[in-house]
């Protein structure tokens, strides 16, 4: 038998042999009367071939053996220790969650060390891009390859986006031993899943401080990259990992005017949804909601009525009033304030002349603001989403989130902004809810979560 790579598949050149078992491995391609198989199966065939004493010939595999080692010592944590010890008896296949600022970075290098097979970092952003690449050129003392940003320079150690990943991956699928998903809650996404589908590498790594998916595709993370074989918790770090943290929520009334418009609206969605009988407590109730919104009489209204209400409770006069109590009870220390849109961090920039990072912010500046903000130059950044997750600001103490989305993973994401550790530091996470609203029911649902029940 001879296995080929070909656009993230793996082909059998003259057909199946008759000792091969599992032939559940493979499919026919009635377009190329070939016999082909997802490329990521691609140790589970070679195992059946050797086990079966099958002869084969493979095209496939383009990588070879390294031979690396440290330029520099890592003196690994025991959580790390724990993590990396779970994921080699696993197989060198598995996902680790563990929370912002706990040493993932390191984790990976270790696991990289002990692989010593060609490595594909995937990260979600080019800033990250560019974090891993210096970390890994500063252990490893050689030249670390990078896709993404007009970068396109493929070595044995490359790190590329996610986005640039699915770009590649015809030519890169065969060309790594070891894939590291980074942020890998994001991989179940359709533009992303072929990534782990695409790629050889026998020896798999996910990363991420919380691999929960409100949708429930976390199983098919664990399908391709492996089961979650290590958890470490924020509340459970000790102090010399993660810094000491209160998480402190205040009540911001709304205005006469704007409690009178969040009724008004929040009564014509509301009808709208007990007359058509939706059920939110169902897994596809917002699912059910847009369909009966674009359907029915009065739905347009109903899901305009939505996001009016919603704006309201999440950009009301007060809350800007309560920002700048924050920043004046925190002056001198490092301020990370998130929004849930650009127009209310643009707002906030404009009432308080703080610089805004949010998407639309060019490469260029965006680097500069980020460089300030490290050194000191800048104290406070506001920010819609940015900083959620990929930038290392460890000098952040103090986090504000003005709104934000119901989920958990957001929350406990902006959290790891400001809990990196550093001697002496004390972070704060202040959360500001619009009070007579329906931000106070997502506040205490988010507070059945593990990260809000530790403090000092």
């Amino acid at each position: 038998m001879e296995i080929s790579f070909d656009r993230g598949t793996l082909v059998v050149v003259e057909g199946l042999s008759q000792a091969f078992k599992d032939r559940s491995l493979f499919s026919f391609d009635e377009r190329t009367q070939t016999w082909r198989s997802p490329a990521e199966r691609y140790r589970d065939i070679v195992l059946a071939l050797t086990q079966d004493d099958i002869p084969y010939k493979d095209l496939a595999r383009k990588y070879d053996k390294l031979s690396l080692s440290f330029t520099k010592p890592i003196k690994p944590r025991p959580h790390q220790i724990e993590a990396i010890k779970a994921w080699s008896d696993g197989g060198k296949r598995g996902v680790v969650q563990m929370p912002t600022g706990s040493g993932k970075t390191f984790l990976a290098l270790m696991a990289i060390l002990h692989t010593q097979r060609p490595t594909l970092v995937v990260v979600p952003t080019i800033d990250l891009l560019h974090q891993w690449q210096k970390v890994l050129t500063e252990y490893f003392g050689i030249e670390i390859g990078g896709l993404g940003g007009g970068e396109r320079n493929i070595q044995p150690i490359t790190v590329t986006t996610f986005d640039s990943a699915v770009i590649h991956l015809n030519s890169v699928g065969n060309q790594f031993g070891f894939l590291i998903i980074d942020e890998c809650h994001h991989l179940p996404a359709p533009q992303y899943i072929n990534i782990a589908y695409g790629t050889i590498a026998p020896f798999r790594l996910g990363l991420s401080a919380t691999v929960e998916r409100a949708d429930g595709k976390e199983s098919e993370i664990f399908s391709l990259i492996g089961p979650l074989v290590y958890e470490s918790r924020i509340d459970n770090m000790t102090e010399d990992v993660l810094s000491p943290y209160d998480v402190v929520s205040i009540e911001v009334p709304l205005t006469a005017e704007e409690s009178k418009s969040y009724t008004d609206r929040r009564a014509v969605y509301t009808n709208f949804v007990r007359q058509h009988r939706i059920d939110f407590s169902r897994p596809d109730g917002w699912k059910q909601f847009l369909i009966m919104a674009s359907r029915m009489p009065g739905g347009r209204d109903a899901m305009k009525a939505h996001r009016d209400q919603k704006k309201l409770a999440q950009a009301s006069y007060g809350k800007i009033g309560e920002v700048w109590k924050i920043l004046q009870r925190h002056r001198g220390e490092r301020v990370i304030v998130f929004t849930d849109d650009n127009d209310m961090a643009y707002r906030l920039g404009r009432e308080f002349l703080l610089p805004v990072l949010t998407h639309q912010t060019k490469a260029a500046e965006r680097k500069k603001m980020l460089t300030a903000f490290r050194s000191g130059e800048l104290d406070i950044m506001v920010t819609s989403k940015v900083l959620n997750e990929g930038v290392d600001v460890p000098e952040a103490s103090i986090g504000i989130v003005v709104s934000g989305s119901g989920t958990v993973r957001e929350h406990v994401q902006r959290l790891g902004r400001i809990l990196r550790h550093k001697p002496g530091k004390k972070a704060v996470m202040y959360e500001l809810v619009s009070k007579g609203t329906s931000e106070l029911n997502v506040n205490k649902r988010r507070k059945n979560h593990y990260a809000y029940k530790r403090t000092y």
